[in-house]
């Protein structure tokens, strides 16, 4: 369980941060993780059981971060476990099918859920993903987006199966979680420097990371 809670920033130069995807079954969650990890895409539906763990590392304007990526069971009768894998998350992205009004409407739920255990310390994105079908949509761009807006969330549109949106989706949000760390870093500086105290730096090896540069931000939505 420890990967579950290793999760923190540790310096200026190399962050950490643990992301928890959630959403419905048959949403493609799992598609979204497999394509941003492994560039790959599978037809067949394999529903995740309980959760799966993924790890990527990247580089962003210098600096090294390292992603440990949640990918958890749509299926009701996994939601109870949720809690257990988005604890101390520094990120969460809410995915939901833009064929599916009801995967949308499940998302506000989670939503609520995670401020309510967590407070306003997680970051959220929130995903339409399958826009490959957008002649069956049925969640309107606009209301998407409005309700992103009131919840503090970043909306993005994805395609698994086309590779659209994807790279931006995990890119965005580890712009503001890391925006969120730097701004908690400072602020602890300052708390600590009144109070006297000093903090111990923890150094994260380096290894081989995925070059990230010239990328887009705050806009994610594809075609």
């Amino acid at each position: 369980m420890d990967d579950l809670n290793d999760t923190r920033s540790t310096n200026r130069t190399s962050q950490s941060f643990k992301v928890v995807l959630l959403g419905e079954g048959c949403v493609g969650k799992t598609s979204l993780v497999l394509r941003y990890t492994e560039d790959k895409f599978s037809n067949n539906h394999i529903s995740t059981l309980q959760a799966s763990f993924v790890k990527k590392k990247l580089n962003i304007n210098g600096r090294r971060v390292n992603l440990a990526i949640w990918d958890t069971a749509g299926q009701e009768r996994f939601h109870a476990l949720g809690p257990i894998y988005y604890r101390m998350s520094n990120g969460a992205i809410l995915v939901y099918d833009i064929t599916d009004e009801d995967s949308f409407q499940k998302v506000k739920n989670w939503v609520k859920e995670l401020k309510k255990m967590l407070g306003n310390e997680i970051c959220l994105v929130i995903a339409g993903n399958k826009t490959d079908l957008e002649k069956d949509r049925t969640v309107s761009i606009e209301d998407a987006e409005n309700y992103s807006r009131l919840v503090g969330a970043i909306h993005c549109h994805t395609s698994a199966k086309m590779n659209l949106g994807i790279e931006d989706l995990f890119l965005n949000l580890c712009h503001i979680m890391i925006e969120k760390s730097d701004k908690q870093t400072a602020e602890d500086v300052v708390s600590l420097n009144r109070s006297g105290n000093t903090r111990r730096t923890v150094i994260v090896d380096d290894e081989d990371v995925t070059l990230v540069e010239g990328s887009s931000r705050w806009c994610c939505t594809s075609g």
